[in-house]
């Protein structure tokens, strides 16, 4: 082997050792999809990649800071906030957001929990905002279809239920909603994005996951639910009495009307049987005027004599056809 072939060969040598060295030194990186990278030079930023791939970066130098370009959420804590109408109420908002500028998020907040921390306090902010802005029930309803049900309700509803409501006034209509819980949850998102651009995130959107009232006003309110509903028992026992005494008063009155009408069926009875048994009487008495009389006599002494032992006298003309020797005067 000549001496250049033996030159050439070290310098083959070498050349594989040093990039034996610098492979060692891990001069490529890899990013995975769903990710996103801010590449660091002696804490200067030199570079962001947002795509998948494999890349290079200087060893020992560059420095790799790997975030996710997915969609995240954040379930903020629960908060007491006050209504246009002083109600207290407790929020518990969930949110979506993502990183979209990674070199703004790096500067300004550098890891998730920072960003975590950060955005619930803009969150927190944008939703008391929005809130005390606007009454309870823009923030709990979305639309007025509660109004239209009960007016189609009431349209069905029997006489009897439309009292009670009337005596309870559950007919009211309740408070119309113009802007509704949906807009609300966007003005939400609006607000709080006038601010998380500058940290390099988007928020998509804020949610109330939960909406409570304060411990201070549960007790209150669950006072008001039981005297609505002894208010709606009352009605309903007043609307029972109500109804008894009109039945009773209409059993009353019938109860009147048929005796009156018995009375007066009997009282013509009687009269149209006076009347046949006058007739029969005198009928009988013109074909035998003295049997006629014989007979009402003995009829007579059958009903009267039998309280009576003894007769003290028997001249008078009832006893005519008891002690006449020939059974008449």
């Amino acid at each position: 082997m000549t001496k250049s072939m033996k030159k050439f060969l070290g310098w083959i040598i070498t050349i594989a050792i040093l990039l034996i060295i610098v492979l060692c030194m891990g001069p490529f990186y890899i990013i995975n999809e769903g990710e996103q990278v801010v590449v660091t030079r002696i804490g200067r930023i030199v570079d962001t990649h947002t795509d998948a791939g494999l890349h290079i970066k200087v060893p020992f130098i560059d420095k790799i800071t790997t975030y996710p370009k997915r969609v995240l959420s954040l379930d903020g804590d629960p908060q007491p906030i006050q209504t246009k109408e002083n109600l207290f109420i407790v929020v518990d908002t969930t949110s979506r957001w993502r990183i979209s500028d990674p070199s703004k998020f790096y500067q300004n907040l550098t890891t998730l929990n920072n960003a975590y921390n950060k955005i619930s306090d803009i969150i927190d902010s944008s939703t008391r905002t929005i809130i005390t802005q606007n009454r309870l029930s823009e923030i709990v309803r979305s639309s007025n279809i509660i109004n239209e049900s009960k007016t189609t309700k009431s349209d069905l509803q029997d006489e009897d239920t439309k009292e009670i409501e009337n005596l309870v006034n559950m007919n009211s209509t309740s408070e119309s909603v113009y802007k509704g819980r949906s807009e609300l949850c966007k003005q939400m998102t609006i607000e709080a994005n006038k601010l998380v651009p500058d940290y390099g995130v988007e928020l998509i959107d804020i949610v109330p996951r939960q909406i409570k009232y304060s411990d201070e006003l549960t007790e209150s309110v669950y006072n008001r639910m039981i005297k609505d509903r002894n208010q709606v028992a009352q009605a309903y026992r007043s609307l029972g009495e109500g109804r008894k005494a009109e039945w009773l008063g209409r059993l009353e009155n019938e109860k009147r009307t048929i005796a009156s009408e018995a009375y007066r069926k009997s009282e013509e009875t009687k009269g149209m049987a006076d009347a046949e048994a006058a007739k029969i009487y005198s009928e009988a008495y013109n074909k035998d005027p003295e049997f006629y009389s014989f007979w009402k006599s003995i009829e007579s002494y059958k009903k009267n004599l039998k309280d009576y032992p003894a007769t003290y006298s028997t001249n008078m003309d009832y006893f005519k056809y008891l002690y006449s020797p020939s059974g008449k005067k």
